[in-house]
């Protein structure tokens, strides 16, 4: 969306993103989703007294391989306390990274060639998960509060964006690309809808040319959509209020996904609210160049590079095609792409049937690429029509036997050419007018056609040959 008269948008994105570990950040407690409340936590999570951090290895080789991807400095670091009192960190800190965070100055380029700087991706533990029970959900207003501590002390990056976004939809690029990244780098599941990557949203809006106006945070989105619409709704209503008068007080804001609107959580904390200073149980961070090296050889090819390899398999990419390599590269599917290709099956077609047939699947392993291959020989020699091989790919996505087996079972042996022939000379035959018109130059009346010859081979002829013979007769 455009912003009326002459305004612009200011966006930076926060993007919190929990680590694959098998556990914690400072404890041995498991870090797995979905356990029964505040059965994953120890004295070191809940801060018990006497109890000491001990720092988990693994958390910082995933850090570093973020970094690495996100083309970061990887630097020297230290650990602060950042002091707050909410109930959802029960030793009233977190510990986190402050002035001296292990990654700064990175980038990420898009793919409609813009450059998002990263200002810093730096290690932290998560917090405590809040609910409030009645009230609509907010803790203002809620009868009563539940916490689940089970989250609190998994490891976790956040990814500090410079404000360089101008739209909602470059945000929602930025971040589509970032947790592709993430994702890649083994160090994230990317899964929003488990809050294993949050986005916090700051906003401002400017007229073209003029400095920087004051942002408001807002805090916790957990889809693109909702990072998408929370953007718009939060510029134009900086706007309206800084058109009728009014000032934009810098504060954190909620957004309600039903309502479609952000309101105000609290004021803005600054830095000295949160009281930081160095933790003393921990060392520095230091990581020598030959760690360095062993993260950045562990990192396989990043979206950017596996998007590239599937586009110089094309001749011209469409705008369609474009789309569904973004989906392929998203799911990490395109080892089909690329058997099929290898095989001589139009990639444009493994494109599509990748993006929409093995989508959304929840075990796509059942599927090999030989077999995903084989069908799609198939339709391209004519021997499947398109609705044909679909049908088949998802009967061997459920596991159902390999192509020849289901291909049998649902008879799509193709009608012999002699046997398709008769076909059509009886419905020719039956339908004299239609086929007259055809025959005059109505090409639509081809469908018509192959509708009746599907409808009577019960789906078993092929879409091409009934082509091919009705153009042969005309």
């Amino acid at each position: 969306m455009t912003l009326a008269d002459g305004w612009e948008m200011v966006i930076g994105l926060e993007v919190h993103t929990e680590l694959r570990t098998a556990t914690k950040m400072f404890c041995g407690c498991a870090n797995t989703f979905g356990a029964e409340p505040n059965t994953n936590v120890c004295p070191v999570c809940l801060g018990l007294p006497g109890s000491l951090p001990v720092l988990n290895v693994r958390a910082v080789d995933m850090a570093m391989a973020i970094g690495t991807a996100l083309n970061c400095t990887i630097q020297r670091s230290t650990f602060h306390r950042k002091n707050y009192f909410y109930p959802d960190m029960p030793k009233d800190y977190q510990i986190s990274q402050y002035d001296l965070p292990i990654n700064a100055n990175g980038f990420l380029d898009l793919s409609d060639a813009t450059r998002v700087s990263i200002e810093r991706a730096h290690l932290e533990e998560d917090t405590g998960k809040s609910t409030h029970l009645g009230g609509g959900g907010r803790i203002h207003g809620a009868d009563r509060s539940l916490v689940d501590y089970n989250r609190s002390g998994v490891p976790l990056v956040e990814i500090v964006s410079g404000p360089d976004m101008r739209s909602a939809a470059q945000a929602r690029r930025y971040a589509s690309e970032l947790r592709a990244v993430l994702i890649a780098t083994g160090a994230s599941d990317g899964r929003m809808e488990e809050g294993s990557m949050r986005i916090d949203a700051n906003v401002s809006v400017r007229r073209s040319g003029e400095p920087f106006g004051t942002r408001c945070e807002i805090k916790n989105l957990n889809s693109l959509r909702s990072l998408y619409h929370a953007i718009e709704f939060e510029a134009q209503r900086q706007v309206a209020l800084l058109e009728d008068g009014g000032v934009v007080r810098q504060e954190t804001r909620h957004w309600d996904e039903n309502v479609g609107a952000t309101s105000t959580m609290r004021v803005k904390e600054e830095a000295e609210d949160y009281r930081y200073f160095r933790e003393p149980d921990l060392v520095d961070l230091a990581p020598d160049d030959a760690w360095r090296a062993r993260v950045s050889a562990g990192l396989g090819p990043l979206p950017a590079q596996r998007r590239a390899e599937l586009l110089a398999l094309l001749a011209t990419a469409t705008p369609a095609q474009r789309d569904a390599i973004d989906v392929v590269i998203d799911l990490g599917l395109e080892r089909y792409v690329h058997a099929a290709s290898s095989a001589g099956v139009d990639v444009g077609v493994a494109l599509s049937r990748v993006a929409n047939e093995l989508a959304g699947v929840d075990d796509v392993s059942r599927l090999s690429t030989g077999a995903f291959t084989e069908t799609l020989a198939m339709e391209t020699r004519g021997e499947l029509s398109a609705t044909q091989a679909k049908a088949v790919l998802a009967d061997l996505l459920r596991g159902d036997g390999d192509v020849s087996a289901v291909v049998a079972a649902r008879g799509f042996e193709q009608l012999s050419g002699a046997s398709l022939a008769e076909t059509i000379t009886s419905l020719i035959e039956s339908n004299p007018d239609e086929w007259r018109r055809y025959c005059a130059g109505d090409d639509k009346l081809a469908q018509f056609f192959i509708g009746l010859v599907m409808r009577e081979t019960r789906g078993r002829a092929n879409g091409r040959a009934v082509v091919s013979d009705l153009e042969a007769r005309r």
